[in-house]
């Protein structure tokens, strides 16, 4: 049977808004000038970490982060939505694959948000930031996932919105297939998806029409 895997933001669900609330209520609270959000928008799939350091902090990264959580856990049902499609495509998705996610976010309140909206059931495996050492665009991610789900490489596709998922799924040898957000600017998109398609569910779609001939082992 196929698999696939599933990034969260710009993919399934809209939580810019969660995210940006977070880091400006961070900056804010630590009394330092809040870059703006387009900035913070530019690094959205980055491990929070890694965005904290390039929006120009140096020391104390640690704090930032957990009083970034600590937000986003309060206000992220209230300020999250489900991005258009999203539901069909999952749905239609599980008629003929195993299902997965692979995020960046906290898995923790990955989870609570798909139990928030009901669709947590539907995956088999939700692989983020704390399940990892190395964060997309690395492949360990995808492969943890992939060994959880005992999956086929060969029949497991990515589907995300960024290079960055892109980037992780070439480097773990499986298949991928891109879908639009504003996260991630076109003519850059271009250069690391072959496959792009307007949203989650003609992802699915494309993938679905595929003709798939499973490796049956010899007795």
């Amino acid at each position: 049977m196929r698999v696939i895997l599933f990034d969260l933001d710009g993919t399934l669900i809209d939580s810019t808004e969660a995210i940006l609330d977070s880091f400006r209520f961070t900056f804010e609270k630590f009394d330092n000038k809040y870059p703006g959000d387009n900035e913070v928008k530019k690094l959205i799939g980055l491990p929070l970490d890694i965005m904290f350091k390039k929006l120009g902090i140096e020391s104390n990264i640690e704090e930032y982060v957990n009083t970034y959580k600590n937000r986003y856990r309060i206000i992220s049902k209230e300020k999250t939505k489900l991005l258009p499609h999203s539901i069909e495509a999952i749905k239609e998705a599980k008629k003929f694959a195993r299902l997965g996610v692979v995020t960046t976010k906290t898995a923790l309140y990955s989870k609570e948000l798909l139990k928030h909206f009901g669709l947590m059931d539907y995956f088999e495996v939700l692989i983020g930031r704390e399940d990892v050492e190395n964060p997309k665009p690395h492949p360990e991610p995808i492969l943890k996932a992939i060994h959880l789900m005992n999956a086929n490489k060969e029949a497991t596709w990515m589907i995300g919105d960024t290079c960055l998922d892109m980037v992780s799924a070439k480097e773990a040898e499986i298949k991928y297939i891109g879908v639009k957000f504003e996260y991630e600017n076109d003519e850059n998109f271009k250069k690391c998806a072959e496959i792009i398609k307007e949203n989650v569910l003609d992802a699915v779609l494309y993938i679905k029409q595929l003709e798939f001939f499973p490796k049956i082992s010899a007795k």
